[in-house]
């Protein structure tokens, strides 16, 4: 497709230009968080991590009925993500969602919960 410009509101173009740079940080983040999260199981486990609040792997291998080591390795994202963080007590480690990825999360996850609800579905996860 072929783009014919006959007059350009520059005006436009340079506001345009100062909102993204605004917004770069937000867009990022946000960018990550869906890059993260359009992998299935890790949208599952940040689900989980948010009706839950926490939860160690373990829990989430045996609601997910995947391996120990597989959820490990989502979870492991999700950190380098900056989307969760761990806390150990004891050998036990266990997963939260970082609070301030949780304004970007929840409108996502309780449109999930909103929906299944109207339908009076069960979630499944």
């Amino acid at each position: 497709m072929k783009c014919i410009r006959v007059l350009a509101d520059v005006n436009q173009i340079i506001q345009c230009k100062k909102d993204l740079t605004n917004v770069q940080r937000q867009t990022k983040s946000l960018s990550n968080l869906l890059s993260l999260a359009g992998n299935e199981a890790r949208l599952k486990i940040l689900y989980l991590l948010f009706q839950e609040g926490t939860l160690c792997p373990c829990d989430l291998s045996d609601i997910l009925k995947m391996t120990v080591p597989a959820v490990s390795q989502h979870l492991r994202k999700l950190k380098e993500g900056d989307l969760i963080k761990n806390r150990k007590v004891g050998q036990t480690v266990f997963y939260s969602i970082i609070d301030e990825n949780t304004l970007w999360i929840q409108p996502i996850l309780k449109n999930l919960v909103s929906k299944n609800m109207r339908n009076g579905l069960q979630v499944n996860v």
